[in-house]
């Protein structure tokens, strides 16, 4: 890691006003994961408060309970376990910070911003070869413009320009998701499977063409109440998306290739649903050679509201009973070439990216090849087993 994990390199900038709630890993005879709240630079244990996150995200409460927080034993300070987070220097120990949900479904919204949607139809139009994606999207935006940012989804005018798109021969199955009724909403990757702020993320090694994806996730609990936010790197390999949709899970789904964190800001009256749709994202790629990329991504540009989203994902039809954690989409798609021209970016071995938005924090990780981070083993039933022997449940 580049940079050393700090408080002042990783919480939001108002943290003395911020309920912010995570998961660490302790060590010490019975090893294992705990719920945790940091505020006045000391992270506390909340897991007789909650054993796991979802557990503590059912509490009607939850504001008023992580708030009184002189009463949960300390873990220890913030800054020693922000430091260990750091997975290059991480000693084993040492307490460390992991990705601040457990059990919960990770879902994702795609395709929820119109420079992304036309990324993904470039994508599916160039067969996900990435030497052939500016000359497609000279011709896709030819045809279907770059000023669909005013449609609503689902409206009468997105299915009248649905129709002249069909008749052009220009619709795509990205364009049905980004202006029909129906939201994309996936499943990103398995509970327990997301990595925290300081670890290593994955690439598939067969890719070539890949990107991160910095988002804002909610924190759902299981009534479909949303209960806060953080931040995410839905990391995606624009490769093999591009070469058939059916290809989503290979492209979304790898060991490493999920990151949340690094807190949950839980809601209250400093920080509310409308913060999160006027939240700004900042991200910074560096390269081990000295390669810089920026980019950002506002939240004032989504197509679809958050909780709308919300709403498509949980419901009548569908309920998720440890809550869900939703990725709301980006804006970003980084279409500049790092190397030879026409070839795009893509991610190299050693990058270090930074996700971050003023009211969340700093979600910082360092890539790698999936195949040659450590592979996950720590699941639902090893976490069962273990808050067993901790006496938790």
């Amino acid at each position: 890691m580049q940079d050393r994990l700090t408080a002042a390199n990783s919480l939001p900038d108002d943290a003395d006003q911020a309920l912010l709630v995570g998961r660490v890993w302790i060590p010490g005879q019975h090893p294992g994961p705990s719920p945790c709240v940091v505020r006045d630079g000391l992270v506390r244990d909340l897991s007789h408060a909650g054993p796991t996150m979802a557990m503590l995200l059912e509490h009607a409460n939850l504001d008023a309970l992580v708030g009184d927080v002189e009463h949960f034993p300390i873990i220890d300070e913030l800054e020693p376990v922000l430091a260990n987070s750091a997975e290059d220097v991480r000693d084993p120990a040492r307490a460390h910070f992991l990705a601040p949900c457990d059990l919960q479904a990770i879902k994702a919204s795609g395709v929820t911003f119109v420079s992304s949607m036309l990324e993904r139809v470039i994508e599916e139009q160039a067969g996900g070869d990435a030497s052939r994606a500016e000359e497609t999207r000279r011709q896709v935006t030819a045809i279907i413009g770059d000023d669909l940012a005013e449609i609503r989804p689902g409206s009468p005018e997105a299915d009248r320009i649905k129709q002249v798109l069909i008749d052009q021969g220009a619709w795509s199955q990205y364009l049905e998701v980004g202006i029909g009724p129906d939201a994309e909403i996936f499943t990103k990757c398995q509970p327990m499977s997301s990595v925290g702020t300081g670890a290593e993320i994955g690439i598939h090694p067969i890719s070539s063409w890949n990107n991160p994806e910095p988002e804002i996730v909610l924190a759902v609990n299981s009534q479909g109440v949303t209960v806060g936010a953080t931040l995410g790197n839905d990391v995606n390999l624009r490769d093999l998306e591009g070469r058939s949709a059916l290809l989503l899970g290979k492209a979304k789904d790898n060991n490493a290739s999920c990151s949340i964190g690094p807190f949950i800001r839980l809601f209250d009256d400093h920080f509310t649903i409308d913060d999160v749709r006027r939240a700004e994202l900042e991200m910074t790629v560096k390269g081990p050679d000295g390669y810089r990329l920026d980019g950002s991504s506002s939240m004032a540009m989504i197509s679809r509201d958050p909780l709308d989203l919300v709403g498509q994902a949980i419901g009548p039809n569908h309920q998720y009973p440890d809550g869900f954690m939703l990725f709301l989409g980006t804006m970003f798609a980084p279409t500049e070439d790092r190397d030879e021209p026409g070839g795009g970016f893509t991610h190299k071995v050693g990058d270090i990216v930074t996700i971050a938005s003023d009211r969340l924090g700093r979600l910082i990780n360092r890539v790698n090849r999936s195949d040659r981070i450590a592979p996950w083993t720590f699941g639902s039933g090893a976490l069962m087993r273990n808050l067993t022997e901790r006496r938790l449940i």
